[in-house]
């Protein structure tokens, strides 16, 4: 059960409680699967099934959630973590009856609401549960709702948080959605409102998606793409050649539009505005397959078929795109030799859309200037360099390097990489397989002035990165073994 110091801020509580229990759930989850690193959703035997109801963490999707144990009477467990703007998403539920209820817990004085949407975030509202403080993380308490309609068939169900305050300010464990609602993932909708898309399948996303946002790997392709990679021979460094472990692609802007596929998969325009980088197509029902289908791309060389995208920079409310991004693929490691290269389908997210603070000169992370003259001051806000006229705005994003060897995906999009063991490597921390090591560094066409710049995603603290990999698997894998393995600086195509 989570307490709260009553001297400590709010903002840094938030932050307390989900560093604090996301270390004791992965120790919880390891000792239970005997270390295996995957999470099984609802695979607790004390909790108790009632007809009608629905776990809150049997959901399809969601945005921003975590899943924790649970101190209430029918143990299993809860969703935590929700703040205002957050969602979850269930497919296939029947709603039987008007009267609804939601099981909740909150430690936090603003409260809010949960507003039951059909269909998508901005569907028909179905009902709103009201969020009051009830005395602590784990004091639950039963809300009840009832319905303006009682729709007909199964339906596809989005549970938005709304509240008045930006940090954590409600746990769900279950809701009730009538005597004999229970959702059915393994059965297609049958009158599923337009708006809603069914959840992907293995084929289509390159993985093995379950409940709770986790995609398992096909160990039986990775294996095959691995045993091609280790059976290449590598060429032979020309005297001379800068011994970087490093090779990139080189990219302009392909396309803008509010999707997106890692976040939001077949949600249109559920997103903030993005600017793409990389496959041409991407768009909310990407998959692996349909980035590895098309061969349009904005980046060199052409046997990249990945996407990449950022938040969108405005400028007196107008975008601005940048003129050019460099992907780099290299290695931070002491001993590079181990890296292996990205399996098909693999995604990950570096930075965070929701952190809205301030970030002064100097902050990491933050935005500078690149060119003659450099910074010659900052915004009236303090966010943002004013760059000379001969200089520009600039941004390097740089992702971890060390992977699960198990996911392709996780429900942060983060919790399946992370940084190097403490010795140095991947091999000694729970991170084990050595990745390539990813960075954007993107140019925008502007010096700035004193009133700054937005990102679509809010302040310059908010710039975040996705990448979703698809590329040649010849062309991958012989870049990393020639380039990195062997710490020889290469060229977009792979040239010494």
């Amino acid at each position: 059960m989570r307490t709260t110091p009553a001297h400590v801020a709010p903002g840094e509580v938030a932050k307390r409680r989900r560093r604090t229990t996301r270390v004791a759930l992965a120790a919880a989850v390891a000792a239970a699967l005997g270390g295996s690193g995957i999470y099984i959703a609802n695979a607790s035997a004390a909790e108790t099934v009632v007809p009608g109801r629905v776990q809150a963490e049997a959901y399809a999707a969601q945005s921003g959630a975590q899943v924790e144990g649970t101190g209430d009477a029918d143990g299993g467990k809860n969703v935590g973590w929700l703040a205002a703007g957050d969602w979850l998403r269930y497919d296939n539920v029947s709603v039987t009856d008007a009267g609804l209820a939601a099981r909740i817990a909150s430690d936090n004085a603003t409260g809010g609401s949960i507003e039951l949407h059909l269909g998508s975030q901005t569907g028909a509202l179905l009902a709103t549960f009201p969020v009051a403080r009830t005395g602590g993380w784990q004091k639950w308490t039963t809300v009840t709702a009832t319905a303006k309609s009682v729709p007909t068939g199964r339906q596809t169900v989005f549970a938005v948080l709304k509240s008045a305050q930006a940090g954590d300010f409600v746990n769900v464990n279950w809701f009730t959605f009538g005597a004999a609602a229970t959702p059915a993932p393994s059965t297609p909708a049958a009158t599923t409102p337009a708006a809603a898309t069914p959840a992907p399948t293995a084929s289509a996303t390159g993985g093995t998606p379950s409940g709770d946002g986790w995609v398992t790997m096909d160990q039986a392709k990775w294996k095959a793409q691995l045993a091609a990679f280790q059976a290449m021979k590598p060429r032979a460094v020309p005297a001379g050649n800068v011994r970087v472990p490093e090779f990139n692609a080189s990219c302009t802007v392909s396309h803008s539009n509010s999707d997106d596929p890692i976040v939001f998969p077949g949600m249109s325009g559920a997103s903030h505005m993005h600017t793409f980088m990389g496959n041409d197509s991407t768009d909310a029902n990407t998959t692996t397959m349909t980035l590895l289908a098309n061969a349009g791309s904005s980046c060199q060389p052409g046997e990249d078929r990945s996407a990449y995208w950022v938040p969108e920079l405005q400028e007196n409310g107008k975008a601005v795109n940048p003129h050019g991004v460099t992907v780099y693929y290299g290695s931070r490691l002491q001993d590079p030799t181990r890296t292996v290269p990205f399996p098909q389908g693999f995604r990950m997210i570096v930075g965070d859309a929701k952190r809205q603070v301030a970030t002064g000169k100097g902050a990491p992370g933050q935005f500078w200037c690149a060119g003659a003259g450099g910074e010659v001051g900052r915004s009236a806000d303090g966010n943002w360099p004013v760059c000379a006229k001969t200089a520009e705005l600039t941004f390097q994003l740089t992702f971890p390097d060390c992977w699960d060897g198990v996911h392709l995906d996780s429900p942060d999009h983060k919790s399946h990489v992370g940084g190097t063991g403490p010795d140095g490597t991947c091999a000694s921390g729970k991170f084990p397989v050595a990745i390539p090591s990813l960075s954007f560094v993107i140019g925008y066409p502007t010096s700035g002035s004193a009133a700054g710049f937005k990102l679509s995603s809010g302040n310059a603290s908010s710039m975040h990165g996705d990448a979703f990999f698809a590329w040649e698997d010849e062309a991958l894998g012989s870049r990393v073994k020639n380039c990195i393995v062997q710490k020889a600086k290469c060229d977009s195509f792979g040239n010494f």
